[in-house]
């Protein structure tokens, strides 16, 4: 995909093309009308790394088309990064550019932000890091008001800590997540609230409220803060360590008590609720007590794979969000016989790309039984 470009007055019409491919190619499930939620169209990306140039003495920040793979395109202003990204960026690169000691062999930056105006910069390097390059980061840090990691082969400096702390409101809630350096979080900030909000609105629908929820590929808890207030009880599943540490700093941050944290794969999960196989990671969870009547799912690109989509036959209704509206087309055609689309919502989480993020609400037929 070639680098986008970012113009405002084009926008609207993107969006609009996107979203229609999307009505067309789920108009055979009889896709009601989606609801369209927009990105803001500068100024939304919470994440961004650049790679390094250098010239003699100087530093560009660089990024590199892959119809030319080996030119790279100098960044001096990157309007799709939030605004503590792109306020820093001028900032932090005369400030490496000045020090030898930050410059030399400096490979990558990265930058990861939140609505709530912090700011992480990871520093890559083609180098061991040593005492003078952590007094030099420390002053950096320092100066700009940021967070500041090193990082070079089997190194990893942390000057203060490694995450950043956002902090938004949803529907009269303020919600507070721990985004991990290095660990999956949403890009789009603004659009992931809408999201959540999206998600929120489908649990609360007629049919919908209380009862259990299960809930896969949790990652941070997200999405699990935020639908926890409307189940009785959720049993989560993620397989990433570092994003389950953060889901259960993010469920205590916000006084989440009726969630169950466990590490498993998604086909596990649908092994062990089939009792077709026993886990130890489960032996302090009594699946007996759950009454699930939703499952929840934001997988990756892939989508769900077969015991996945068998074990989603069993639910009621079915909430799910997807990063690859192909892979999503091939799982609501297998869940079609016994499911039908009651909801669906389009996000614009990458603007000026034909990427989208979907959302749809699968509930169960009339007469259809349970598996």
């Amino acid at each position: 995909m070639p680098l986008p470009t970012i113009d405002p007055a084009a926008y609207a019409a993107q969006l609009s093309a996107k979203t229609e491919r999307f009505r067309e190619a789920f108009a055979p499930f009889g896709l009601r009308e989606p609801e369209v939620f927009a990105s803001e169209p500068l100024y939304y990306r919470q994440r961004a790394e650049f790679r390094i140039w250098h010239e003699g003495e100087r530093l560009d920040y660089v990024m590199f088309d892959p119809a030319r793979p080996k030119e790279p395109v100098v960044i001096d202003t990157f309007p799709a990064a939030a605004r503590p990204i792109s306020d820093a960026m001028p900032k932090l690169r005369d400030a490496l550019q000045a020090d030898t000691s930050l410059r030399h062999r400096l490979f990558q930056v990265e930058f990861l932000a939140t609505m709530s105006g912090e700011l992480l910069v990871s520093l890559v390097y083609h180098r061991a890091l040593d005492e003078r390059w952590e007094a030099a980061a420390r002053a950096l840090a320092a100066s700009l008001e940021l967070l500041v990691i090193g990082r070079s082969r089997k190194q990893k400096i942390v000057l203060d800590r490694d995450w950043v702390l956002e902090s938004f409101d949803l529907d009269g809630r303020t919600l507070r997540y721990q985004q991990i350096e290095g660990s999956f979080t949403q890009p789009n900030g603004g659009v992931n609230r809408q999201m959540l909000g999206w998600a929120c609105r489908q649990a609360a629908s007629p049919g919908g409220a209380r009862g259990d929820l299960l809930e896969l590929y949790c990652g941070n808890g997200n999405f699990t803060v935020a639908l926890a207030p409307h189940f009785e009880r959720v049993l989560a599943t993620e397989v990433s360590k570092s994003s389950v540490r953060a889901a259960h700093y993010n469920l205590a941050a916000n006084a989440i008590d009726n969630v169950q944290m466990v590490r498993m794969a998604s086909d596990e999960i649908a092994g062990a609720l089939a009792r077709t196989r026993a886990y130890r990671r489960m032996k302090d969870t009594d699946l007996d007590r759950y009454r699930f009547t939703t499952l929840f799912v934001d997988p990756p690109r892939s989508g769900l794979d077969a015991p996945t989509v068998e074990l989603a036959r069993g639910f009621e209704r079915i909430l799910y969000i997807s990063c690859n509206p192909e892979t999503l087309h091939a799982n609501v055609a297998a869940l079609s016989p016994t499911h039908a689309i009651a909801a669906a919502a389009a996000f614009d989480q990458f603007p000026y790309t034909g990427h989208l993020e979907c959302g749809v609400l699968l509930v169960r037929r009339p007469g259809s039984a349970t598996t």
